[in-house]
């Protein structure tokens, strides 16, 4: 058996075992830095929104030499805006304005035929309209929604409300840091980046629900033993699934970084980059949310019931008890073996044996007077 596969067995066992419950508030307290990080991200920076979602125009040219770098300065200067150029594989350029019209794009198209020293008729020109962009964005904003609340519908009947809330911040949470990367990078948002984002919530409430599965079946009766509080059962069950998750992240982690950085980075296919980046960002996020932030969530509001109250109190009543009669059993001097019991140590130590009966002669043995 591998290492990992040994550790695993031993996790699951409760041979060894990490606190995660124990330490949660260091992993809010992680998980609120990270999220303001990506808050103040998406604030100062905003999101670089495709012209599938606010309009444009999308030129593409053919064949041609000059350089992406160039291709964007002679786009800036035909068109007064910023422009996001691609070199395809065939060596063509994509080049992509936003908020273009009619009108101004025919004119674009003009000037960078100019510039790159080609025949206008060569650069092909698609417009979007803004509207299309809008309903485009507000298509995917609903089905974001809809999947939201069919989490929580379905993990608060399968389950019970807690978890559905623990899942759900859970899942704020990863679309809250992939959006603020986005944001931090500048990656361009596209209906790809919304297919991305929804595929990694279902790799994140996948993690979360083989965890609330494992809590939900140990947790039976809780309340009829003495042994442990929900805390204890419930990092139990993040330590008993915890290489599982590992190992399902990894490889779904390792074909996407193959996507981001060898397709969209050393290949330089950035259309890869749209799903890619969210699918990579959201899949670590949604492994540490489910582990670090939905079930220790669970773990606090199911403690705050009356019961589970009673029963961590009882717990720890009895663990205080046991630690005393320990301490007091250390503390006791020990006998050895080999030293005599408290009535041989006097007849031997005593300044003279004891008769066995009284009238009896000193050294005399027993006997008739004559």
């Amino acid at each position: 058996m591998s290492k990992l596969g040994n550790l695993g067995a031993r996790l699951h066992r409760g041979e060894i075992s990490y606190d995660f419950i124990g330490h949660r508030k260091l992993w809010y307290g992680i998980s609120i830095l990270i999220t303001i990080t990506a808050i103040l991200g998406l604030a100062v920076r905003g999101l670089n929104m495709g012209i599938d979602f606010q309009g444009g125009a999308v030129f593409t040219t053919e064949k041609t030499s000059i350089s992406v770098s160039q291709a964007e300065d002679y786009a800036k200067e035909a068109s007064g805006h910023d422009a996001v150029v691609q070199k395809l594989g065939n060596g063509t350029l994509r080049i992509q304005i936003a908020g273009m019209d009619t009108k101004q794009s025919d004119q674009i198209k003009t000037d960078l035929a100019k510039d790159f020293k080609v025949d206008p008729e060569t650069i092909a020109a698609d417009l979007v309209g803004p509207s299309w962009g809008d309903q485009i964005a507000n298509k995917a904003w609903q089905g974001l929604a809809i999947f939201m609340v069919l989490v929580v519908i379905y993990l608060a009947i399968a389950f019970e409300w807690r978890m559905a809330i623990a899942a759900l911040v859970a899942l704020i949470h990863d679309i809250t840091i992939t959006v603020g990367i986005y944001a931090l990078v500048g990656f361009e948002v596209t209906p790809g980046t919304v297919i991305g984002l929804l595929t990694i919530l279902g790799y994140s409430l996948y993690d979360t629900v083989v965890v609330f599965d494992s809590l939900k079946e140990q947790t039976k009766d809780i309340t009829k033993q003495n042994r442990w509080t929900y805390s204890d059962i419930a990092n139990r069950s993040i330590n008993g699934t915890l290489v599982r998750s590992i190992n399902t992240t990894v490889v779904a982690l390792l074909p996407v970084a193959g996507l981001l950085f060898i397709g969209g980075g050393f290949l330089g296919a950035g259309t890869l980059n749209d799903i890619s980046l969210s699918l990579f960002v959201g899949l670590a996020a949604g492994a540490y949310s489910s582990i670090f932030i939905a079930t220790p969530l669970v773990a606090d509001l199911k403690e705050r019931e009356p019961a589970m109250k009673a029963l961590k109190k009882r717990v720890l009543a009895k663990r205080a008890q046991a630690s005393v009669e320990e301490e007091m059993a250390d503390d006791a001097p020990s006998v050895r073996d080999d030293e005599p019991d408290d009535d041989t140590a006097h007849a031997v130590v005593g300044p003279r044996t004891q008769p066995a009966s009284r009238g009896r002669g000193r050294g005399r043995p027993s006997g008739k007077r004559r």
